[in-house]
């Protein structure tokens, strides 16, 4: 048994037992599984939890849902990032999809995800699916103008993906979506990580006409308060009646049609970072 810690902050952090702890370590950074009493079987990169199988289940939909929802009929869908495979399970609850491409810098997120985490990683065979080890930067400038909706399931924005919440690789991300495309980013805590936040939200805001931010509260991320936001130019994505019969359809634990009602309503304190930002 070990007691294992996410520092959040200086000050602050999560700290967890584990019953037993597995490492691996790939060519970009250390990969831990640990089997938490509390929260099942954790993965944790650099340091980092990523997901666990307690409480997965709220950021895969939470995160993969809206924009397939609003997008009038989703066929070709990117998660870019996300090797554990439980956006990817989420993207495929949708009907009209055709092809969903995941683009995952480290092939051993993707192995360690299919070897201990088959309810997270169960569709990543799918024959709907095909999996890129690229980097997301590069991956999208050889495909303009082809993705109904391109999801951002990309870690914290820190080393090699902090190239992901910056303005010019979101107008890569608008290059490569079709007429009626829509875009949604996973944009941190706006209680610990306000800085990263509200950067990603401006920068977000630079490129595309309509822009949204929708939270969910994961137990296991900063402060549990977690960000997404939502973009497209087509799209107004800030009108919820859009095929909004269609989220009774979906298979779901988290996500539902009263919290799709009310996506948009946000804590006055973070509707006064977005209006700095």
């Amino acid at each position: 048994m070990i007691w294992f810690t996410e520092y959040w902050t200086d000050n602050v952090g999560l700290t967890v037992k584990a019953d037993e702890v597995k490492k691996i370590r790939s060519k970009y950074q250390e990969i831990l599984v640990l089997d938490t009493p509390e929260f099942g079987k954790m993965l944790v990169l650099d340091g980092l939890v990523q997901t666990t199988e307690k409480d997965e289940f709220i950021y895969h939909e939470m995160l993969a849902h809206p924009a397939m929802i609003m997008h009038p009929e989703p066929e070709r869908v990117l998660v870019i990032g996300g090797g554990d495979g439980g956006t990817v399970r989420e993207v495929l609850k949708h009907k009209s999809v055709k092809e969903v491409h995941l683009c995952e810098i480290d092939e051993e997120v993707v192995i360690v995800s299919e070897k201990y985490f088959p309810s997270i990683s169960e569709k990543l065979r799918d024959p709907k699916v095909k999996v890129f080890i690229e980097d997301g930067n590069s991956f999208l400038e050889e495909r303009k103008d082809y993705y109904d909706v391109i999801i951002m399931d990309s870690s914290d924005p820190v080393g090699a993906s902090e190239v992901l919440f910056k303005k010019e690789f979101y107008e890569k991300v608008k290059s490569s979506l079709r007429k009626n495309g829509i875009m949604v980013a996973q944009t941190e805590s706006p209680v610990l990580q306000e800085k990263y936040f509200s950067k990603a939200f401006s920068e977000i805001r630079k490129v595309f006409k309509n822009v949204g931010v929708y939270l969910a509260f994961i137990p296991t991320y900063p402060s549990g308060m977690w960000s997404f936001t939502i973009a497209s130019d087509f799209v107004d994505i800030k009108d919820i009646s859009i095929n909004r019969e269609r989220v009774k359809e979906l298979k779901t634990k988290y996500f539902c049609d009263s919290i799709y009602a009310c996506l948009f309503a946000l804590p006055r304190f973070v509707q006064e970072i977005l209006k700095k930002s």
